[in-house]
């Protein structure tokens, strides 16, 4: 799988922006704040049909869009013989002028977005695994050191784009959970229910909540096992990776959907009386984790920094490999900025396990931190002030 082709209207700092890409290694080179994060934002939107770092898509428009001229994101994507056309338009809702007759729009209120794939128009989570793509950052570290939210986000936006099945369970599961914490809050202010009101969402709440769990649990059994042996290779041997599934809940030997379902249900039960204390559930896939270890050693607790940026790059290339034997082609790398922290040795590692992919679109402030060999293969542009120009 490929991106072929890429255009960008009134996205962020891209006023307009029309380029045609190969497979193979991508360059984007320029200095800070000129547009490199903008331009993979906008590639990893087609695989997850939103940002992966604004707080609200408003913050994806350009100050210079308005009604009839929206934002929009426009990709040819080469895959398994087909071309994919893919249409993101965020249109903006604009409030009343400023001053009478000054002719001006009024602020930004809010966007609406609508996605068409080969002309026809989709729900955005039928966008979702269309295109799959990894995301490596500087900011990965957050992965393996923040809160636990990350990583469940980690688990989340992999089976999404493998499993559809999985996007809809985690949207019924959300749903499901916020109804229940609303039922929460109304009995611990006095406000009354029928205690079957428990039941009924306890039982939507166990059902939905067990197949995340069952399937987030096979996905880190494949994912441990490719992280533990890029981590070897990127330390030399030196140290062992360790990644389980963390549950809120204890669990028996038997990881079988029907039996996560009912010690889920008569956790929620038993959890009732705090639950209602504190107004939210406290237990769930909703409060699970990821456990890393380091030569058994807890890493979020006793690793270094430098241990940390190292088994987040090993997760991303494992959740590359795992996109790649789920789905049966390969992903679109997008490494931002990755470079610049890692020594020669796992600069080196990261560039080979990405050769093995069919497109990778890597940003730097250094073309320098490339290896000749790499330059060699690589299609090289310059990112200024929201253009993007081909070298040579």
């Amino acid at each position: 799988m490929w991106v072929s082709s890429l255009k960008l209207i009134n996205f962020r700092n891209y006023r307009s922006l029309e380029r045609e890409f190969p497979p193979g290694l991508v360059v984007l080179s320029g200095d800070n704040a000129q547009g490199k994060t903008n331009f993979l934002e906008a590639l990893y939107l087609l695989a997850i049909a939103k940002s992966y770092r604004a707080a609200t898509e408003r913050e994806l428009v350009n100050w210079g869009a308005t009604p009839d001229a929206p934002t929009q994101v426009i990709a040819a994507v080469q895959r398994a013989g087909e071309q994919l056309h893919i249409l993101v338009t965020l249109q903006p809702i604009m409030g009343l002028a400023g001053a009478a007759g000054d002719g001006l729009g009024g602020p930004l209120l809010a966007v609406v977005k609508h996605i068409r794939v080969n002309g026809l128009p989709r729900p955005a989570w039928e966008l979702v695994g269309r295109v799959t793509a990894v995301l490596f950052s500087a900011q990965d570290i957050d992965l393996v050191l923040g809160a636990p939210a990350l990583r469940r986000r980690y688990l989340d936006i992999l089976l999404c784009q493998v499993d559809r099945d999985y996007l809809r369970t985690l949207q019924r599961y959300q749903r499901t959970l916020t109804q229940r914490n609303h039922l929460l809050r109304r009995v611990r202010e006095g406000r009354g229910s029928a205690p079957e009101e428990f039941g009924f969402w306890e039982d939507e709440l166990a059902r939905s909540g067990a197949r995340l769990m069952e399937r987030r649990i096979r996905c880190v059994t494949t994912l441990a096992e490719r992280a533990a042996a890029v981590y070897q290779t990127l330390t030399r041997g030196t140290e062992r990776l360790e990644v389980a599934y963390a549950p809120s809940l204890t669990l028996g030997q038997d990881l079988a959907g029907d039996s996560l379902e009912a010690a889920l249900r008569r956790t929620l039960e038993q959890q009732r009386p705090r639950e209602i204390a504190a107004g939210l559930c406290l237990t769930g896939p909703h409060r699970d984790d990821l456990d890393l270890q380091i030569d058994n050693a807890n890493l979020g607790l006793y690793g270094s920094r430098g241990q940390a940026r190292t088994v987040a790059l090993a997760l991303r290339l494992a959740e590359a490999a795992f996109l790649r034997q789920e789905r049966g082609e390969e992903p679109v790398l997008l490494l931002d900025d990755v470079l610049s922290e890692l020594d020669r040795h796992r600069r080196r590692q990261v560039l080979e396990h990405s050769a093995s992919f069919q497109q990778v679109f890597l940003t730097t402030t250094d073309p320098d931190l490339l290896e000749p060999v790499d330059r060699s293969r690589a299609t090289c542009f310059t990112v200024a002030e929201g253009q993007v120009r081909r070298q040579g």
